[in-house]
């Protein structure tokens, strides 16, 4: 299948840096600014170290496009525009550099493929439609292009020699790499409008933003070429941001209904399967294995929208597991592997304190953000107030690393137990409280170990009102540690075992290390999960979301169905408390 051409009109002054072409997103359809003039573009240097970023995150022209799949940089690369090129370019695949290292011929005109493959025929050459520059620029011995071809400024930012074959934007025959270079870094430096707001991006900030979207695009592709083109499990309120989340453009996500075909559909065309681990059967997991299809885990993440999944509010957030899932104690995860080993510099630790300040300020939450505080029980002078938070028993973290623990009547037994003096709060589950899952316990019984029961305002208010916090397994330990309050895991949570809890229950011998809080909301709440802007569906750095749930702006394009689902766990909660039953709510 062929790609359009991304050479540059001749007589335009083209951007290298510009959006990929994400499902739903409309791209700017107004004039770009103009290139500034030469005495603002840097040099020396200056220039050195921009063409090294750019390099280092590997964008800029069309980034997005699949790779070329090369097993090691060409000597010569070959950018016919026509058929009367082939001869003029044909002497060039013959030269010594492209005997030792290769030679590529790359032409997004589907008429010269015929034509490309003859010419690799018999010779040490390859032939590739439209591809993503940095697969084949990065370590590549020469370029031969068109100065309406944008590869030349690519080319010249990767350090590549290039020969010009005709006049155009990028470079006219016989330009020096001078010439060539202050083209390249003039035309890295037209501004990038802002994709999440108003005005203009610096070059800084907008390389910062396209390295996240190329990071997300290579991790949907895979390590080996195995990328994500089937998914099971996905609820059909949320398909569309899943869709987003995983995308590339290669392929369109098969988001199928019945698991063994979405297997079948995954192992046929040689990929991964994306599945939600509460969704499949154990019995598709064997046959996965058994067949070699790799299984990537998907799950909401940690500020995950504004109202409850069970609502069928769509996430803004999750998380993509190759490795495992991060509930899972049993198994190491890429959340695991990233508290175990990154380094965490101190730019992604400032980062991540100003992230964290973001959130305690706005009082954000999984599900929501405010410090409404009004439901608020007094606390007794001179009394440590210890908060115990329910969870949907049934729950997959609650069944991998509750260790047998899932009731949550024995949780506040527990508690008690081991808190005699201390004043307990009880903060039911609120999908439970809607009537949607399971883990209710009536208001009397709770009180026998709970002083008080506390329904209604912000988690984040909540938090902050108490001394310490124990969990089973719940997120929201994972939000008392940032607020500094103690925390006590009588399960294993994802952030158990890192020196910053409590722990009752066996941890993995895999988490020896100890880390900071800033350490730790570095992995979990940038590292690790993916975001979406719920304006524009593009995705997104955390900071961006956390922001729009701080001025209200996080929509939810589900909102019509939301009352329908509260009336729905209404009657489900009536029917238990009539019952007594403590059966599962069927799930959308």
């Amino acid at each position: 299948m062929g790609h359009a051409s991304v050479s540059a009109p001749h007589g335009s002054s083209p951007a290298l840096l510009r959006v990929p072409p994400f499902p739903g997103f409309a791209p700017e359809t107004g004039t770009r600014p103009a290139v500034p003039p030469l005495s603002q573009v840097a040099t020396g240097e200056a220039r050195s170290q921009l063409f090294a970023t750019v390099c280092a995150a590997r964008v800029g022209g069309a980034f997005w496009l699949p790779p070329a799949g090369l097993e090691r940089a060409p000597g010569v690369i070959l950018r016919p525009r026509t058929m009367a090129d082939l001869p003029l370019l044909a002497p060039e695949a013959r030269t010594e550099a492209a005997r030792t290292q290769g030679a590529l011929w790359i032409a997004p005109d589907t008429a010269l493929h015929p034509a490309l493959e003859a010419l690799a025929k018999g010779a040490r050459a390859q032939w590739r439609d439209e591809v993503d520059p940095w697969s084949v620029l990065l370590g590549a011995g020469h370029l031969h292009a068109h100065g309406d071809d944008e590869w030349i400024a690519l080319a010249r930012v990767a350090t590549v020699p290039v020969t010009v074959l005709s006049a155009g934007v990028f470079g006219v025959p016989g330009d020096s790499d001078e010439a060539l270079d202050a083209r390249a870094a003039q035309l890295l430096s037209i501004p990038l409008h802002d994709p999440f707001g108003e005005g203009e991006l610096t070059t800084e900030a907008a390389l910062a933003v396209l390295a996240n979207w190329r990071q997300v695009i290579d991790a949907n592709r895979g390590d080996k070429g195995q990328g994500l083109v089937a998914a099971c499990g996905m609820a059909w309120w949320k398909r569309a941001e899943i869709r987003r989340f995983l995308w590339t453009p290669e392929h369109r996500l098969r988001i199928l209904s019945d698991p063994r075909k979405a297997l079948a559909a995954a192992h046929r065309a040689g990929g991964a399967l994306a599945i939600w681990p509460s969704r499949v059967s154990d019995a598709l997991l064997a046959e996965a294995r058994a067949k070699g299809v790799p299984l990537v885990r998907v799950e909401d993440g940690f500020v995950r929208s504004v109202g409850l999944g069970s609502n069928l509010v769509p996430p803004s957030s999750i998380v993509v597991d190759r490795r495992g899932i991060h509930f899972d104690p049993s198994e190491p995860s890429d959340l695991e592997d990233i508290l175990a080993t990154h380094a965490f510099p101190p730019e992604l630790l400032e980062r991540a304190r100003k992230l964290s300040d973001t959130i305690l300020a706005a009082g954000i939450s999984k599900y929501g953000a405010g410090k409404d505080g009004a439901a608020l029980p007094e606390r007794q002078a001179g009394r440590r107030v210890v908060l115990v938070p329910g969870q949907v028993e049934d729950d997959m973290s609650v069944r991998a690393g509750g260790h047998g623990l899932a009731s949550n009547l024995e949780l506040l037994r527990r508690v008690r137990a081991a808190e005699p003096d201390a004043e307990i709060w009880w903060r039911p589950h609120p999908d439970v409280d809607a009537g949607h899952r399971v883990g209710a316990i009536d208001d009397d019984r709770a009180r026998q170990y709970a002083n008080h029961i506390v329904r209604g305002g912000s988690m984040a208010a909540l938090l902050d009102a108490v001394d310490a916090v124990h969990v089973l397994t719940s997120l929201t330990g994972f939000e008392a540690l940032m607020r500094g309050r103690e925390v006590t895991c009588h399960g294993t949570p994802f952030y158990a075992g890192w020196g910053l809890t409590c722990d009752l229950a066996p941890t993995p011998q895999r988490r020896g290390r100890t880390l900071t809080r800033e350490e730790l909301v570095a992995g979990v709440l940038i590292l690790y999960p993916r975001y979406l802007d719920p304006i524009t569906g593009l995705p997104c750095p955390p900071e961006t979301l956390v922001a729009r749930m701080a001025g209200n702006r996080a929509v939810n394009r589900q909102g019509w169905i939301a009352p329908v689902r509260r009336a729905q766990g209404r009657a489900m909660a009536a029917l238990r408390r009539r019952f007594g039953g403590h059966g599962r709510s069927p799930r959308p």
